[in-house]
């Protein structure tokens, strides 16, 4: 307990430093990914999705911060755990700002199993509200290709009084590659999350590594695609620029 204290103390400090934000668990562009920090790894994530439209129908623009950390000594088990801080003008969202999330991961390769591959499940966007909290739990499987990079296939399901009946649940995919023909501070990645609800998207973007401590994501995410408007409006609604600055923690 008070080390959970603790940590959400850590994310309100940054929260007055930076302005308002959230954090989330490990990610691709938008959805997880099957990676985990290491033990007694510390992240600052600090995300901005801002809207290429203006407000109206466009829905409205996310802010992020957050912060994460590995808690498992172990090499082939990885767990990772977040309080999320997030502001999006909605005043229900609003009210209850603060979200967990949590990892368990095992790298590709594990147990000395070379054709292995990863594999997590975890949940994020845990509250305490029952018209806000998404609880979505989700699984993932992924595998290197040669040349092709890194694919990635899963599932996942969430609140209905959040996500709506019927729309709390779909599938996960993304493709990821590290670029070391241009630069190995390179990386580029592609995602999709089904679902008509406010999560569901096709994102693409890239991340420049500065440092073994800073990397910035900078990608596009176009929210529920193939999907028809609810009432004019698309649940996720117009698509948003995101950048992502990650800080690591020696």
């Amino acid at each position: 307990m008070k080390s959970i204290k603790s940590l959400v103390i850590a994310v309100a400090l940054v929260a007055l430093a930076c302005g308002s934000a959230m954090a989330t668990p490990s990610t691709q562009i938008w959805i997880p990914s099957t990676d985990a920090k290491d033990f007694k790894n510390i992240h600052i994530d600090i995300d901005n999705y801002a809207r290429f439209s203006a407000p109206g129908d466009s829905n409205t623009n996310l802010y992020n911060i957050g912060l994460s950390a590995g808690v498992l000594p172990f090499e082939n088990f990885k767990f990772e755990m977040g309080v999320d801080f997030l502001k999006q003008d909605i005043r229900d969202y609003d009210s209850h700002p603060f979200y967990l999330n949590a990892k368990l991961a095992t790298p590709e390769g594990a147990f000395d199993i070379k054709e292995l591959p990863a594999f997590a499940v975890g949940g994020f966007n845990f509250g305490n509200a029952d018209t806000t909290k998404q609880n979505i739990i989700y699984g993932l499987v992924a595998k290197t290709l040669p040349v092709v990079g890194r694919l990635s296939v899963g599932a996942y399901n969430g609140s209905e009084k959040a996500l709506g009946v019927k729309s709390n649940n779909g599938i996960m995919a993304s493709l990821d590659r590290n670029m070391p023909e241009i630069s190995d501070k390179l990386w580029l990645a592609a995602d999709y999350m089904s679902g008509k609800n406010m999560n569901g998207e096709i994102s693409v973007g890239g991340s420049w590594t500065f440092s073994k401590q800073v990397s910035l994501i900078v990608g596009v995410v176009f929210f529920n695609p193939f999907q028809s408007t609810v009432g004019g409006v698309l649940p996720g609604g117009k698509p948003a620029l995101t950048t992502q600055l990650d800080i690591s923690l020696p």
